[in-house]
C-alpha cells in the first residue's frame, strides 16, 4: 500500500478549488480518489437505481395529480449543478452504502419554513450574512442528520449557482435557532461528510474521550489541517488533521469523543500515537486480533 501524506491534503482541496471555478470536474475526482484511497469500491450499478426511485418518489408522472405531489419542494427554484451530478456519480458511497452516513439525503431539496410544517427548520432572520436587503430568506435542505437534530442546506436565494455555500441548522451562542456556514460549497461539503463517515468504517480507529492540552500542541505542531471549515454536526466543532496515512478529528465542542484517529494501517496509527506521546498498543492489538474488522 502506497502511503499518502494527509498532512498535504489541503494542497489537492485548494487545487479543485481553483479548478472548481472553471467549471471543471475535478471536485468530483477529489472525493473518487479520497474514497479509494481509504479502500472504497462501488458496488456496480447500486447508485443509479438508488437515485432512481428517489428522484420517481419525490416527482411523480407529469400526468399524476398535484395532491400527490411534495408540498415542501419549490419547483420554481434551481437544483445547484454540484447537487445534480453528485447524484448521477458512479461512485456515490452514500447512495452505496447509506448504512455508514447515518444521514438522510433529501431530494429532492425542501424548503424551510416548510410549509407543510413537518420540518422544525426556520428561514434565515433578517440582516443575516447570506443574503442581502429584500431576498429570499427561505433554506433548501438537501441532506439531514439521522434524527433530523441538524438539516444541511443552502440559500434559496443561490439555487441558481452551480455551487452555493453550505449552511448548517444549529443554535446560536445564546441558545436561539440559527443558521451557520458549514462548507464553501455543495460538492467540499459532500466531499468533507465523506471525509468524516468513510474511515471510521474502512480505516482502523482509536478515541480518546480527552487529551491533555501537551497532547492538542503535538497535534497542531506535527499534523496539518486538511483546509475544511470546522464541522458542527451536532453540537461539534470538529477540525480535521492530516499526516502519513492518518487523519485526526480534534473536536472542541459538543461529543463523546475529543479526539479521533483514523489510519488507513495500524502502523500508521502506531507511529502517530508515538508523535502525539500516546499509548494505543493495546487497543492497536485488539483491533489486529478481532476478525470482524475491516481495516
Amino acid at each position: 500500500m502506497t502511503e499518502i501524506d494527509y498532512g498535504r491534503f489541503h494542497e489537492r482541496l485548494e487545487q479543485a478549488r481553483t479548478v472548481n471555478a472553471a467549471g471543471s470536474g475535478a471536485r468530483w475526482e477529489l472525493l473518487r480518489s479520497f474514497q479509494e484511497e481509504w479502500g472504497y469500491r462501488p458496488t456496480p450499478d447500486a447508485p443509479k437505481p438508488y437515485a432512481t426511485r428517489m428522484r420517481a418518489a419525490a416527482f411523480p408522472s407529469p400526468a399524476a395529480d398535484e395532491p400527490n405531489r411534495p408540498s415542501d419542494v419549490d419547483r420554481s427554484l434551481a437544483i445547484p449543478a454540484a447537487l445534480d451530478e453528485w447524484w448521477g456519480l458512479p461512485f456515490n458511497s452514500l447512495a452505496d452504502r447509506w448504512e455508514i452516513y447515518e444521514t438522510n439525503p433529501v431530494w429532492p431539496p425542501t424548503v424551510r419554513p416548510d410549509p407543510t410544517g413537518y420540518g422544525t427548520s426556520d428561514g434565515l432572520p433578517e440582516g443575516n450574512a447570506f443574503t442581502g436587503p429584500g431576498e429570499d430568506r427561505r433554506i433548501c435542505v438537501f441532506m439531514a442528520e439521522n434524527q433530523y437534530c441538524n438539516e444541511w442546506g443552502y440559500a434559496a436565494a443561490r439555487a441558481g449557482l452551480a455551487d452555493p455555500q453550505v449552511l448548517i441548522s444549529g443554535i446560536d451562542e445564546d441558545g436561539r435557532p440559527a443558521w451557520v456556514l458549514q462548507s464553501h460549497s455543495v460538492s467540499e461539503f459532500l466531499l468533507q461528510l465523506a471525509v468524516s463517515r468513510l474511515p471510521a468504517d474502512y480505516g482502523w480507529i482509536v478515541e480518546e474521550n480527552t487529551v491533555d492540552p501537551q497532547v492538542v500542541t503535538r497535534l497542531q505542531e506535527c499534523l496539518r489541517p486538511m483546509g475544511f471549515l470546522p464541522w458542527r454536526e451536532l453540537g461539534a466543532q470538529t477540525e480535521y488533521f492530516g499526516g502519513p496515512d492518518v487523519i485526526v478529528a480534534h473536536n472542541t465542542g459538543y461529543g463523546d469523543f475529543e479526539l479521533v484517529a483514523y489510519g488507513r494501517t495500524p502502523k500508521a496509527l502506531d507511529r502517530l500515537a508515538g508523535t502525539l506521546g500516546l499509548d494505543w498498543s493495546e487497543w492497536i492489538s485488539d483491533m489486529e486480533d478481532d476478525p470482524d474488522h475491516q481495516g
